[in-house]
C-alpha cells in the first residue's frame, strides 16, 4: 500500500511539474503575442491599443498565476511555501491592477464612442 501512495505522489508531482512548465510557456507566449500586437496597434494608431495590450497581459498573468498555484503542490519546505505565496500575491495584485486598467480603458472607449455617435447625429 505504501508503494502505491509513493507511486501516486510521484505521478502527481510529475504531472504538476510539467503543467507548471506548460502554463509558464503559455504565459510567456501570450505576453510576447500581446506585445507584438501592441506595437502593431501603436504603429496603426489604433485607439484601443492600450486596452488590447492590457487584456493580453491579464491573460498571460492568469496562466502564470495558475502555474504558481500548481507549484504549491510540489513544494516541500516552509520557506518555499512563503516564496510561492509571495509570488502568488504579487501576481494577483498585478492582475487586479490590470483588470482595473481594462475597466477604465473600456469606459473611456465607450464614452468616446458615445461622443462620436452624438456628434454624427448632430450633423
Amino acid at each position: 500500500m505504501e508503494q502505491l501512495f509513493e507511486t501516486l505522489e510521484n505521478l502527481v508531482r510529475w504531472l504538476a511539474e510539467y503543467a507548471i512548465v506548460l502554463f509558464e510557456i503559455v504565459g510567456i507566449v501570450t505576453i510576447i503575442a500581446a506585445g507584438i500586437q501592441g506595437v502593431g496597434g501603436l504603429l496603426r494608431k489604433d485607439p484601443l491599443t492600450r486596452l488590447k495590450l492590457a487584456k493580453g497581459m491579464a491573460m498571460a498573468l492568469e496562466f502564470k498565476l495558475g502555474g504558481e498555484i500548481l507549484r504549491t503542490v510540489v513544494v516541500r519546505e516552509f520557506s518555499e511555501i512563503l516564496m510561492v505565496g509571495a509570488i502568488i500575491l504579487l501576481r494577483a495584485a498585478l492582475t487586479f491592477l490590470i483588470h482595473w486598467e481594462i475597466k477604465n480603458e473600456e469606459a473611456e472607449a465607450e464614452s468616446e464612442a458615445e461622443k462620436n455617435i452624438t456628434k454624427h447625429k448632430a450633423q
